[in-house]
């Protein structure tokens, strides 16, 4: 049983599983697609294996960054991630992050699960930042 509030968003996205985990996970493409609008990813490192680390930088229209960072707790390819989530604001708290990929004829129905959410507050953040990154993976393939 996890502790703190739970987010659920789901998005179908026209890919294969193969290359939706892909552009999840594979540096060069994480930077063409993640984060909000109008927040771009400047920087992305990722370790695909348990026990790897991954590190995402957000560049925010202010002129201020935000640093993801966490461990993989589960690498199945192409069809489900677990990790730890952290950022480097002060009122963030390690959380988890399920991501699954769903073959669904052809495109594929990505869900992420992000739990031990402390307040409705940061909830409320995560839902417009995930649906945000979910409208960039749609906009990323869309171009492709």
């Amino acid at each position: 049983m996890s502790e703190g509030i739970v987010l659920v968003v789901r998005r179908t996205i026209r890919a294969s599983v193969e290359r939706t985990f892909a552009a999840w996970t594979e540096p060069q493409h994480l930077r063409a697609w993640w984060g909000p609008r109008p927040v771009t990813c400047t920087g992305a490192e990722v370790d695909l294996r348990v026990g790897g680390r991954y590190r995402i930088v957000n560049a925010l229209p202010d002129g201020t960054t935000v640093v993801i960072e966490g461990e993989f707790r589960a690498v199945e390819p192409p069809s489900k991630l677990i990790y730890t989530w952290k950022t480097n604001r002060a009122d963030q708290e390690l959380s988890l992050v399920t991501v699954r990929f769903v073959k669904r004829g052809d495109a594929t129905e990505v869900t992420v699960q992000h739990d031990q959410i402390p307040t409705e507050l940061v909830r409320e953040s995560h839902q417009e930042g995930w649906v945000g990154c979910l409208d960039g993976l749609e906009r990323y393939f869309a171009g492709a």
